[in-house]
């Protein structure tokens, strides 16, 4: 065998590694966030794993406080964790693919058009229970309560 292919293992020296890196609280402080959330988005695959020193401690590159914010400003505008790991995807990758981020987009719209309708739909329902409420207050009792407690029953 020849001894100028065969490389040898080295361990990592732990403290010059450190010093490149971060550990997981050093990140969580960097990007305000707990360390829990951190380890999640890791489970889930939206922050590589990592190297581990000597100690078996996280290491991040710096690279991964950008990363971090990125997760968060996408959520920040209503993506999903789903939709942030394609966007990672993306923004990985050699291209930027705007026709894939439109869509996404769109369908973050599409949810939130909904979501803003069924609000609107809840917003009238508490407008007039407000209305019964008050109206039956001098009875001294309130229409909302026999309603939901009616609903109870009827369940």
């Amino acid at each position: 065998m020849d001894r100028a292919r065969v490389q040898y293992y080295r361990p990592v020296d732990s403290g010059a590694l450190m010093e490149k890196s971060l550990t997981i609280g050093r990140l969580a402080r960097a990007c305000k966030l707990p360390i829990s959330t951190l380890r999640y988005y890791e489970r889930v695959g939206l922050l590589p794993a990592t190297l581990r020193s000597d100690g078996n401690y996280r290491l991040y590159g710096r690279d991964a406080v950008a990363r971090v914010q990125f997760i968060r400003a996408a959520q920040s505008v209503g993506f999903t964790l789903d939709d942030v790991k394609q966007l990672l995807d993306y923004r990985d990758g050699r291209t930027a693919p705007c026709r894939e981020v439109q869509r996404l987009i769109e369908r973050r719209l599409s949810d939130l058009c909904d979501r803003l309708r069924q609000l609107k739909r809840l917003q009238k329902e508490l407008e007039a229970a407000l209305v019964r409420c008050r109206t039956q207050e001098t009875t001294g009792r309130c229409a909302v309560m026999e309603k939901l407690s009616d609903n109870v029953a009827s369940v």
